[in-house]
């Protein structure tokens, strides 16, 4: 019998083992669900992880945890459920370091007694000061009409004014103009928007993923190897990010820019097209013609149909069929290089808040 109790442990000792190493996660994997049960404790080598509670169809945002930095610990001190109280998702591509509370219980048994309580209850009183914070956390949700909870938003139209205002005017008023960008630390940024604004940390850090794939900025590393210089290539493409969600923030809903991603990939071809063409002034004509074969070399199924959104917003003129059946339109220049930008960061953060959105299944 002893025997046997014995294996079955090696074989459990075994498989827990297993668990310890390096793991990689791709942007939007999560690690882990709360109530999941708990094996394991991770050391974040690089990237980010955002910590979040779900709640109704939203979620509340805890935290964000960098490299050196430890998640799941918390897990392995309530022996009574072992169970996760957050979830773990990964922001950016993640490697973490992932310990079994097998391996970890060794470390742990080599304490003194009274070092090992003095942890306990330390742990203990952590996670009920925790329930007690997240009893009196908001939750990021839409209103509609009459007060009515209606879907989960994550970043509000408020939010974004806040962040490009804060982005703008403190980089115009306390950043250095260099040859070839601007640039601030993004402690000063954090001072603004934490501390004045009491914005949550994920939204900015989120925001800011969707404005370097944007090719808006970019993040350097300050004079302590740190990663925390923002360099940007032109404010002033802030400032009509700015002016254009402000403005929408005014609107109607039905007299809002509604533009589809097909839309905004034409456009995108249509402004390469005139860019490599050297048109210049306000208005000119685009053969989109031409456009349209460009987009399909590139195994694109996009037909010049997808404009409809882009006439309706004055950005261009309706299509003509010429002689040889050759199609041009006459396109709103100056006012597409202004916008796009700020169509390119709404459609972003319109995924993003879908993504949120979704109960929390899949990926967040």
């Amino acid at each position: 019998m002893n025997t046997k109790v014995t294996k079955i442990a090696s074989k459990k000792k075994k498989a827990a083992s297993k668990k310890s190493g390096i793991k990689t996660f791709e942007a939007g994997d999560v690690l882990f669900h709360e109530n999941d049960v708990a094996e394991s404790l991770y050391i974040i080598q690089s990237g980010q992880l955002r910590l979040y509670k779900p709640k109704g169809k939203g979620f509340i945002d805890l935290a964000i945890l960098r490299s050196g930095e430890v998640l799941g610990e918390m897990a392995y001190f309530d022996e009574k459920s072992r169970r996760r109280s957050c979830s773990a998702a990964a922001m950016v591509k993640t490697e973490v370091v992932e310990i079994s509370f097998l391996a970890f219980a060794k470390t742990i048994e080599g304490l003194n007694p009274w070092f090992k309580t003095i942890i306990n209850t330390l742990a203990d009183r952590l996670r009920k000061t925790n329930d007690k914070v997240k009893e009196l956390e908001g939750n990021s949700v839409g209103y509609g009409t009459g007060g009515k909870v209606a879907g989960y938003v994550f970043l509000h139209n408020a939010d974004i004014i806040k962040m490009l205002s804060t982005l703008y005017l403190a980089t115009k008023n306390h950043g250095t103009k260099k040859e070839s960008h601007w640039e601030i630390h993004m402690n000063r940024l954090k001072f603004y928007l934490y501390d004045v604004y009491a914005l949550a940390e994920v939204k900015f850090e989120e925001f800011l993923n969707l404005l370097k794939a944007a090719d808006i900025l970019k993040i350097g590393k300050d004079e302590d190897g740190l990663p925390k210089m923002v360099h940007m290539y032109n404010p002033e493409d802030l400032r009509n990010m700015l002016v254009f969600f402000n403005t929408q923030k005014m609107l109607e809903d039905s007299k809002k820019l509604n533009i589809s991603k097909d839309c905004a990939t034409f456009l995108k071809f249509i402004l390469n097209w005139l860019r490599k063409s050297g048109a210049s002034g306000p208005r000119v004509e685009a053969d989109i013609s031409e456009i349209v074969t460009e987009m399909r070399s590139a195994n694109l199924k996009i037909s010049e149909e997808s404009l409809k959104d882009a006439v309706d917003a004055g950005l261009c003129e309706d299509i003509i069929v010429g002689s040889g059946n050759k199609l041009t339109s006459v396109i709103n220049f100056e006012k597409l290089k202004n916008i796009y930008p700020s169509i390119v960061l709404m459609l972003a953060i319109k995924d993003l808040n879908e993504s949120k959105a979704a109960d929390g299944k899949g990926k967040y």
